[in-house]
């Protein structure tokens, strides 16, 4: 039968006209269909046959818009499916076909029911609506004992019976049946057919692709390929006529877009996600791992950096002298006319220290001038300190022994330079003992103080001295001014009224208020900023295990992707939209992460509680809220950030491919 000859009895559901469909490209260009004309009326039943490569599976491919033209035009119900999106298919599926294939493609973790539900869901038919729809067809089809039954329990008779249940859960007005009958024995193929023969007569439209003359014979037009031409179409011995009723089986509607739609979607994404997670428990479970370290090491890295920060401001309420203020003179740090005063003496020095709520004091200089070591010159910071300067200065003498109080009375010409000082002017070389020049005066290095953290340095050239208060005004300056007072309080819970007391005090003894004062709590909040920092750095080594372990997901989950190609394909054969396989796993991630949250918080309480034993005195592990909230927080961040590129991939599959796929 030609194409004029073919039957009218109803309208034209599905038109082709000049289709073509190639694979690759240039010389390498495989044909699998070449301009093929074919229209199908609803109500008809249609065998397509031909040998293997043909271009049957093509045509079916494209018949049920798993697949697209290169050339020609496919209009299904007056609808150019060139013209239409992915999502825009994937609603034309949902509301034409139904697939029926060869493998059955039932989705393993799933019972019979749920997977006859799968075409309703992704048209967000309420779910006890399309449950009651599912048992009913089911029953229809003598399967309603099997229903709580996963497909493995299932003969492949039952498969595919489920697998046609599910071809008509959304109404199935067109049934693609790729083989239907090729895995099943004789009696099974039989009922399957008859079966089909009951939907055509029902008003379904049926279009079988099969190489099997005997299954064809069944049909009621018979189309025959040859290397992707139709070289036949007639009507089969049995032909019976085309019905023209529309299929008698209610289709199921697409609910209108809603925020409810949305959440109702949402909804079933997750649950099909859960239920993706439990049918591969070992994957799951060694994606877990990863995220189970990487949060339990940020919340306890966060534990022992909040430790390490308590212990060390502890620390270093000991190791600062807060006791200590500096006076000095002027009228503050930012006040321009304070450059030039000379308020202070050793008289100050020695009155201040008279005074009742004062323990002791000290006479420190400054100045910056040329300092030389051989042909090394350069400009440099020279303090005159007192003896007890690098007890309570934050310095530490790295080698020498630095000045005593013997070198104080006489106003010895020694020194003590800073690491940096050391390094530029002696670079290895032990600098003990050595003559340095300030002003053309020599001072004897004896000792030299560690290493100071970046940005503690002195500005110019990077040089530093510390020299003997008393060398400092009789062999360097030759006056008595002082350039800052070091004072011990007794009280160190009243050092502001303190501080207050020797402005007065001062302001008495000058007659002006010529001196302000500072105290050592600078100090203190610089340290207490670095144990902050190394807190940080902490919870950023913790924050990198926590990266590493959404690599591992991102890893899995791709290649889950691969492995799950089949069903990625199932579902979109099924009506899913691009939007439902990225968001399905999206969640997958996403719950992962969330789980592995709860399993390492859990893990850090043990943790905390055992490392209590082997911590150093004064540690104490506390596992915070906000630690444990900043762990579930990064862990849905993370599931969603390395879930989002496998879930693209998933929702970008070819859907002819993924089927091909074992």
């Amino acid at each position: 039968m030609t194409e004029s000859e073919a039957p009218r009895g109803s309208d034209v559901l599905l038109r082709l006209r000049g289709a073509s469909r190639c694979y690759g490209s240039g010389e390498q260009a495989i044909y699998a269909l070449r301009g093929i004309d074919l229209d199908i009326c609803a109500g008809e039943m249609i065998a397509l046959i031909g040998a293997s490569g043909s271009g049957k599976s093509t045509l079916m491919n494209i018949l049920g818009c798993l697949d697209r033209l290169n050339e020609g035009s496919y209009r299904v119900a007056g609808r150019d499916t060139a013209e239409l999106g992915a999502d825009q298919l994937a609603a034309l599926r949902r509301a034409h076909f139904g697939f029926v294939f060869q493998r059955y493609n039932l989705l393993p973790q799933l019972s019979a029911e749920a997977n006859v539900e799968v075409p309703a869901a992704y048209a967000n038919v309420d779910p006890s609506e399309r449950r009651n729809r599912a048992a009913a067809l089911l029953e229809r089809l003598g399967l309603s004992d099997r229903a709580t039954h996963r497909p493995r329990e299932l003969s492949g008779g039952q498969q595919q019976r489920v697998s046609i249940a599910r071809a008509l859960m959304n109404g199935g007005a067109v049934i693609l049946a790729d083989e239907p009958t090729g895995a099943l024995d004789h009696a099974n193929g039989r009922e399957v057919i008859e079966l089909l023969q009951e939907l055509n007569r029902q008003g379904h439209t049926i279009i079988i692709a099969t190489h099997d003359l005997q299954v064809a014979s069944h049909a009621r037009r018979i189309i025959e390929l040859s290397d992707g031409v139709i070289v036949s179409d007639r009507l089969s011995e049995r032909a019976a006529p085309i019905l023209e009723q529309g299929t008698s089986t209610p289709r199921a509607k697409d609910t209108k877009s809603s925020w409810l739609a949305a959440f109702g979607g949402l909804a079933e994404a997750a649950r099909t996600a859960v239920a993706a997670l439990l049918a591969h428990r070992l994957r799951s479970a060694l994606t877990l791992l990863g995220i189970v370290f990487g949060i339990a090491s940020v919340t306890m890295m966060i534990a022992i950096g909040e430790s390490y920060k308590g212990a060390s401001l502890a620390e270093l309420g000991k190791v600062f002298n807060l006791d200590l203020l500096l006076v000095f003179p002027g009228y503050g740090p930012s006040d321009p006319s304070t450059a030039g005063i000379k308020a202070l003496t050793v008289e100050d020095v020695d009155a201040l220290g008279r005074q009742s709520y004062i323990k002791s004091v000290e006479a420190i200089n400054f100045s910056r001038g040329p300092m030389r070591y051989r042909n090394h010159t350069g400009l440099a910071d020279v303090l005159g300190v007192p003896e007890k300067f690098f007890d309570f200065g934050n310095y530490v003498l790295e080698i020498g022994t630095g000045f005593n109080r013997e070198d104080i009375r006489r106003g010895a010409a020694v020194g003590v330079i800073s690491a940096k000082t050391r390094r530029l002017l002696f670079g290895r070389t032990n600098p003990l003992n050595k003559i340095v020049y300030l002003s053309d005066l020599p001072f004897l290095i004896c000792g030299v103080t560690a290493e100071k953290p970046p940005g503690n340095g002195p500005p110019g050239d990077g040089l530093e001295i510390f020299i003997p208060g008393t060398a400092y005004r009789e062999r360097l300056s030759g006056k008595l001014d002082l350039d800052i007072i070091h004072a011990r309080v007794r009280d160190v819970e009243a050092l502001e009224e303190t501080e207050n007391r020797i402005v007065d005090f001062f302001a008495v003894r000058h007659g002006k208020r010529d001196v302000y004062t500072q105290d050592f709590s600078a100090y203190f909040v610089a340290a207490a900023d670095q144990a902050r920092m190394i807190a940080e750095l902490l919870a950023a080594v913790g924050a990198i295990s926590l990266l590493i372990g959404g690599i591992g997901v991102m890893n899995i989950m791709l290649v889950s992707v691969s492995e799950r190609a089949r069903e990625i394909g199932i579902r979109v054969a099924l009506g899913a939209r691009q939007t439902d396989i990225r968001r399905q796993f999206l969640i997958e991630a996403f719950v992962l992460c969330l789980i592995g949250a709860a399993l390492a918080v859990a893990i850090s309480f043990v943790l905390s509680f055992v490392g209590g034993f082997f911590l150093p005195p004064g540690w104490e592990l506390h596992l915070s809220m906000t630690a444990m909230l900043a762990a579930v927080i990064c862990a849905g961040f993370t599931g969603l950030v390395f879930g989002y590129f496998p879930a693209r991939n998933a929702a970008r599959l070819d859907p002819v491919e993924a089927l091909a796929r074992d």
